[in-house]
């Protein structure tokens, strides 16, 4: 994969998300996409309120999950998020790896599309401030 901006966050699995055998239910990993997605739109520097003024909502339109070996209750966790496409969508991969052995639990990707936040019609790709905003970020990040 090419140089991109990244982020990660650190998730302690609570026994809320896990079965009776302690594993966690695959809806949640979801969530966690979700946390990981939201620290690195921070930072971009296009968190909620940065976002808002460009007009658009960013439904998730497709989402692909890997599951390679399932979570568990009370394990640590790192969830990485990284820019595949900003430019006409966002595309975003996900990497969750245990965070003492560093090996690869599950992988995904997800699919955003800017659509007019008054009218719900699809817009013509990404707005330029978002695409400005990731764009000074991934230089700031030497990314």
């Amino acid at each position: 994969m090419t140089a991109t901006l990244r982020a990660e966050i650190q998730i302690e699995v609570p026994f809320h998300d896990v079965d009776v055998m302690g594993i966690v239910w695959h809806g949640h990993y979801i969530k966690y996409f979700e946390i990981a997605r939201t620290a690195l739109l921070r930072k971009a520097g296009m968190d909620l309120d940065a976002m808002a003024p460009t007009g658009c909502a960013w439904p998730v339109v497709t989402c692909e999950i890997k599951y390679i070996k399932p979570l568990r209750y009370g394990q640590l966790v790192r969830v990485e998020a990284a820019f595949l496409e900003y430019e006409d969508r966002l595309k975003i991969a996900y990497t969750v790896r245990d965070l003492a052995s560093g090996e690869r639990l599950t992988r995904a990707t997800t699919v955003q599309l800017a659509v007019d936040a008054k009218t719900g019609e699809l817009g013509s790709g990404t707005p330029e401030a978002v695409i400005a905003a990731i764009g000074r970020a991934m230089a700031d990040a030497g990314a």
